[in-house]
């Protein structure tokens, strides 16, 4: 696959993964991904590494000391 079709398949694919396309983009996406088990194959990593990075990777709750900090920024609006 040409690498320009390449990456313009992978910014469908997080599109439509992100909700982010109309409803005949999405159609066209789904049609061509039926069509090719190549993009099939390219949905299914996009889709594994998401659920990857959700269920693997842990986020640190951000410290008291740095939640007050934002929320007295947040107070001192400047003028």
């Amino acid at each position: 696959m040409q690498d320009q079709n390449y990456q313009e398949l992978v910014r469908k694919v997080t599109m439509y993964l992100d909700n982010e396309l109309n409803e005949n983009a999405e159609r066209e996406l789904l049609r061509e991904i039926k069509s090719n088990p190549t993009y099939l194959q390219v949905l299914s990593q996009e889709k594994n590494f998401r659920e990857f990075i959700k269920s693997k990777i842990h986020r640190r709750k951000p410290s008291p000391a740095l939640i007050q900090s934002i929320k007295e920024k947040i107070r001192i609006a400047p003028a």
